[in-house]
């Protein structure tokens, strides 16, 4: 099955000129801008990754609209080569301008053809754009695209955070997503031929309570933060 029968949201395409004005305009709240949640995802899966002890060298970044995070993905995981796939023809073009090197290409998912060498692939708020009956499929194809062993950071927005749920209907492309709990994310990670190695929580306090975020790693495996990680390997 290719990727465009998985999902089709051609709105993206109408928001890769303004993208950065359209995430603002629900992340203001929190007093904080994309980068700061994007340095604090990577940061934490960097942690992650050195607890278990391992170096990816290749990833993917699923769903990597116009690209942001490649820069903090080489620079806090320290990994030697990324492609980011994405749905937005538009979008990837961004990308391409912005960070385009012989270091990071960036594909659509039908141009990409998973072949099980990857050691990474970083997901972040792709999910809840997938309709769910579609989603089985598109686990399937980021199955396909790492080694055996290979680990898969999915992060996502938490559904039982309140104020998460307050950004998400202020971000227009956001407000008809369909929230996926962690319980369902784990699930369907395992169905897909994961194992689930741990689940953290992220992002507890906003910047008028920035003294606090020292607390944020020993509560990370309570259910408060904004958006958490299922980090899960590849059986």
């Amino acid at each position: 099955m290719t990727i465009h029968l998985v999902f089709h949201n051609p709105e993206f395409d109408a928001y890769a000129a303004d993208y950065d004005a359209a995430l603002d305009q629900g992340l203001s709240v929190s007093g904080e801008d994309k980068m700061y949640f994007a340095r604090g995802r990577l940061a934490w899966l960097a942690a992650c990754l050195h607890q278990l002890g391992e170096q990816p060298s290749t990833v993917m970044d699923y769903g990597c609209g116009i690209g942001s995070a490649t820069p903090v993905l080489f620079e806090l995981l320290g990994v030697t080569a990324m492609v980011g796939t994405d749905i937005s023809r538009r979008s990837l073009d961004v990308a391409r301008r912005a960070y385009g090197s012989e270091r990071s290409r960036f594909l659509l998912f039908d141009d990409y053809h998973p072949d099980a060498s990857l050691d990474l692939v970083y997901c972040n708020g792709v999910f809840h754009h997938i309709p769910p009956q579609d989603r089985a499929a598109a686990v399937a194809y980021v199955a396909r695209a790492l080694r055996p062993g290979g680990l898969w950071a999915f992060w996502e927005n938490n559904p039982w955070n309140p104020g998460t749920r307050y950004v998400m209907h202020r971000i227009p492309f956001d407000r008809d997503a369909q929230p996926l709990s962690p319980p369902a994310a784990r699930r369907l990670l395992q169905a897909g031929g994961f194992e689930i190695l741990q689940t953290d929580f992220w992002f507890i306090f906003p910047r008028k309570l920035k003294w606090l975020r020292g607390l944020e790693a020993g509560l990370a495996r309570w259910p408060l933060g904004a958006q958490y990680q299922v980090l899960c390997r590849k059986r």
